[in-house]
């Protein structure tokens, strides 16, 4: 079984990786769990969803309704102005990056690999950071690489001490098949 890395540990390492907003001392990204998530947020309903005559601020659920038992990547976000009066407690929100599931909706561990490639791809469409890290080393040398590979197959297949190999591209020795 995989070992999973702890939560704890993968948000400090993206507070060393990433940094923390310098006003607040909040983390600028940080993974946390969908069910522990509340926001005080400007709705029309009671929590057992009848109209109010006025509208009021309450603590909600932030990803419950849509996000059921998972781990949430958040970065840390300016409340735009036009939302401020959905979110008028907050100038600063967390705002969900990436959901740690499968396609088929099933739960992941959340792991800083993962967290930082979703970071990356992020800075690189906004284009603060490219993703030249992840670039294949092979596009760079395409035939050096092909060579290579093509010596590391030749080895796995007819791996030969005794260059038997060798002599057959020569000629020197002939291989036949024995059908059964």
């Amino acid at each position: 079984m995989e070992q999973t890395e702890s939560i704890g540990s993968i948000n400090s390492q993206l507070i060393d990786l990433f940094g923390i907003d310098t006003i607040t001392g909040q983390p600028m990204f940080r993974i946390v769990w969908s069910e522990e998530q509340f926001e005080k947020r400007l709705t029309q309903y009671t929590d057992n969803g009848l109209a109010l005559l006025i509208p009021e601020v309450r603590l909600l659920p932030k990803y419950r309704q849509w996000i059921q038992n998972k781990y949430v990547l958040e970065r840390l976000c300016v409340v735009p102005e036009i939302n401020q009066d959905e979110l008028p407690a907050e100038k600063l929100s967390y705002e969900p990056i990436w959901v740690f599931e499968t396609k088929q909706g099933d739960a992941l561990p959340p792991t800083l690999w993962a967290s930082k490639f979703v970071i990356d791809s992020l800075y690189a469409a906004m284009g603060k950071h490219s993703l030249r890290k992840y670039v294949d080393e092979e596009a760079k040398n395409p035939e050096e690489h092909k060579e290579k590979r093509l010596k590391e197959y030749e080895e796995q297949l007819f791996g030969d001490e005794s260059s038997l190999l060798g002599r057959t591209i020569t000629g020197e020795v002939v291989g036949y098949g024995v059908k059964k």
